[in-house]
């Protein structure tokens, strides 16, 4: 398959670009963004991204650490012969992006990047000019029927063949009925085989500190809603949860003992059976 209008700003590849950036207003892509080292956000966003660091040191570690995780994620569903992925709230363009490890399992591989931030569109057409295998869309996991059912997201994902669908640091962004539907969803819409991969942040790691980081986010377009091990893994209802099941983030299938420490997100990756 492969996608003519890659570029267009809507989830069904026929609106215009979005225009309503809002520099002022910290956004979660951006403060990610920070805390990884990158140089793509504004004052707003470095603020609040300092501000969590002030109360919890280890967050950009954190950050890093979720960022490994994808990495291990995305290889295991190329391992296992997986050729198409959705990445929803996949934030700003870094290095190792879920196509540059997919696509070197196979040159092939479909990859969507779906994110609310106008500033990812941007950056997703600069990185991805000359990849007919890979597209950036604006899209709301709040809209997850509109993501889903857009023609730009249909002109690379067949949902009739396995799919990975990536929700990394993105479900703590809305409320529950929203979380609940957007998995539940994915759930119904992605064919047997299909892998889900979730990380979430949780208070359960740092329970003294958690408090004083949520606040950070008040100030944000979206602020954040924190969860337990037993919430994160109820998303997995229809999966089958592989193991080691729902884990601190560099305690899921690390690469070596001493990968990482952190506490502050729980992960887990299902396959449908």
């Amino acid at each position: 398959m492969t996608l003519d209008n890659r570029w267009a700003g809507g989830p069904d590849g026929s609106g215009p670009e979005p225009t309503d950036l809002r520099i002022d207003i910290p956004h979660p892509a951006r403060i990610y963004d920070y805390w990884l080292g990158g140089k793509d956000n504004y004052p707003a966003d470095r603020a609040a991204a300092e501000s969590a660091i002030a109360a919890a040191a280890d967050i950009p570690q954190a950050a890093r650490e979720n960022r490994a995780f994808l990495r291990r994620a995305v290889r295991l569903c190329s391992e296992a012969g997986i050729r198409q992925f959705i990445d929803i709230g996949s934030g700003l363009p870094t290095r190792g992006n879920v196509h540059e490890i997919a696509q070197a399992t196979d040159p092939g591989a479909r990859v969507v990047y779906i994110d609310n931030d106008p500033i990812v569109l941007a950056h997703g057409r600069a990185l991805l000019a000359d990849n007919r295998s890979t597209t950036v869309l604006t899209g709301d996991l709040r809209d997850i029927e509109g993501i889903l059912a857009g023609e730009a997201l249909r002109g690379l994902i067949d949902p009739s063949e396995p799919v990975a669908v990536l929700m990394l640091a993105v479900l703590h962004f809305v409320s529950d009925e929203a979380a609940r539907s957007a998995v539940e969803r994915v759930t119904e819409w992605a064919a047997p085989g299909s892998h889900l991969l979730l990380s979430h942040s949780t208070a359960e790691g740092n329970p003294k500190r958690a408090a004083e980081v949520v606040r950070t986010w008040d100030n944000t377009d979206s602020g954040i809603r924190i969860r337990g091990r037993a919430e994160v893994e109820s998303f997995f209802t229809g999966w089958d949860l592989l193991e080691p099941g729902v884990t601190f983030v560099p305690l899921w299938r690390p690469e070596r003992p001493d990968q990482g420490s952190t506490r502050w997100m729980y992960a887990g990756v299902g396959r449908k059976p």
